[in-house]
């Protein structure tokens, strides 16, 4: 698996998401719920904005000085006894991390959530090479059996409930226990036990990287990170380029930041660090550790006018609040990374051709830019990804003819009394009831949702000459 997740033509996965009750009954009752608590989070910790602040100045500073972190990091790793790689590309990645499974005659590998082993596809590449992978984050796990993408960046199965979880257990696995989430985690954490003990090879993300110590932090819930990275004698970490915090000091800012953005917690249940492979006189942790740095078209976005996506801590909060977020769902945007941030970064590391439709799944209502807690002007740079299509011609054809058209109408005064005027006359013949018998296009599709308003053949213009003539006319 890539960025794309659906080959369905977007405007039928809309409508196919839409239509799902149980999916937009689970994202509405998890917003909720996650905003409440994050809000008390907010209130209790107190002066929010200026540690929103203080966050994204870090993370601006790490922007303007990546290289030099970058370097200072793989030192520190290598110090430690680790490995690094710098991948250019999604390839060079899975090529590497494939050569150390190869290498280490894995068969089996187990990971820990993460978004950028989604983002490079490095299950399909392992499993091609007949290596068993296996999610062990419960709800990767649950979206695993079932074949499904992930589709939300903290709570990746937030868009199944109780009784489709069970179904799943029960058709992949054999499960006949009753559908409550204290019986079913029991289930589920019996069978992932045994593998836990029989992988050669852990495989997690990093939520940061401290450059001053060469450490990676994990940010977890349930403590399958802490198994992947202990029992099995290899760890690989990967990272997106930009996951770094220069020392502790900073991420103990991103860490507040990041548990009450994400879930309204004060903390998560295990915040893991760890600083290379196992010391001689330990026997917990890894015989091995290699870090894989990926790039993957960070670079572009670094030097472009998108580089404040790039403070992303990957917390959700955006998704969280979003309302086009909350009717579609994550799988509606057709894309591993959803919501707000996924409609900016995406065409960003996948391109405008698969993926020019997201940064329309917006009504730029700016709620976004109100969560984040390194404060990104999503919204802003939504409408920035609109322009930049505009401009490059990749706007649909029937989009730019309307647009030069009315252009021309709107710069030649005449001709735009004119059609104001036939257009309200025409309006009165047209409209009726709220609607109107032009249903194709965009026209059809906002139609749809709204009744247009009644029309009684008098232009604004008119309307307004008549009005001030009239106020005259009357002291």
């Amino acid at each position: 698996m890539s960025l794309k997740t659906s080959d369905v033509e977007f405007k039928k996965r809309i409508r196919h998401q839409i239509d799902d009750p149980i999916m937009r009954k689970a994202v509405a009752n998890a917003q909720e719920r996650i905003g409440a608590n994050r809000q008390k989070m907010v209130e209790e910790l107190g002066h929010w904005e200026e540690w929103r602040e203080r966050a994204s100045q870090i993370r601006d500073h790490v922007l303007n000085n990546l290289d030099a972190y970058l370097y200072q990091l793989s030192e520190k790793v290598a110090e430690n006894g680790g490995h690094v790689y710098f991948a250019k590309t999604k390839e060079d990645a899975t090529r590497y991390i494939l050569q150390v499974a190869k290498d280490k005659n894995a068969k089996k590998i187990v990971k820990s959530k993460s978004m950028v082993t989604e983002e490079i596809g490095v299950n399909h590449v392992l499993q091609e090479a007949g290596i068993e992978v296996i999610e062990t984050d419960l709800g990767e796990y649950i979206l695993q059996l079932d074949k499904d993408a992930p589709s939300h960046v903290v709570v990746p199965a937030i868009h199944k409930d109780r009784h489709q979880i069970r179904r799943v257990l029960n058709e992949r696995l054999g499960y006949d226990g009753p559908e409550t989430p204290e019986a079913m985690t029991l289930f589920i954490r019996q069978k992932i036990r045994q593998d836990f003990l029989s992988a050669e090879i852990g495989i997690t993300g990093c939520n940061f990287a401290v450059a001053q110590t060469g450490s990676v932090c994990l940010v977890t819930n349930e403590g399958n990170a802490r198994l992947c990275t202990t029992l099995p004698k290899t760890h690989i970490a990967v990272m997106g380029m930009e996951r770094i915090a220069p020392t502790f000091e900073e991420v103990d800012v991103l860490i507040t930041m990041l548990a009450r953005s994400a879930v309204g917690a004060r903390l998560t249940g295990y915040n893991t660090w760890l600083t290379g492979p196992r010391e001689s006189d330990n026997v917990d942790g890894p015989q091995e550790f290699h870090l894989v740095v990926v790039d993957n078209g960070r670079s572009d976005v670094l030097r472009s006018e998108f580089r404040d996506v790039l403070r992303c801590i990957r917390c959700g909060a955006c998704m969280n609040t979003c309302p086009a977020y909350r009717h579609i769902g994550g799988h509606g945007y057709g894309s591993i990374y959803p919501g707000p941030i996924g409609a900016v970064i995406t065409p960003l590391l996948g391109g405008y051709k698969d993926f020019k439709d997201l940064p329309y799944v917006c009504s730029l209502c700016t709620a976004c830019d109100s969560v984040c807690p390194v404060r990104i002007p999503l919204s802003q740079l939504i409408l920035r990804h609109r322009r930049v299509m505009a401009e490059e011609g990749l706007t649909p054809k029937a989009e730019q003819r309307t647009i030069k058209m009315f252009a021309y109408a709107n710069s030649h005064p005449g001709l735009w009394k004119v059609g104001m005027i036939a257009g309200a006359h025409a309006a009165s013949w047209f409209i009726h009831g709220g609607k109107a018998p032009l249903r194709v296009g965009a026209i059809r599709d906002w139609t749809q949702a709204r009744d247009l308003p009644g029309a009684d053949g008098e232009s604004f213009r008119s309307w307004f000459k008549k009005h001030q003539a009239e106020k005259k006319k009357n002291g």
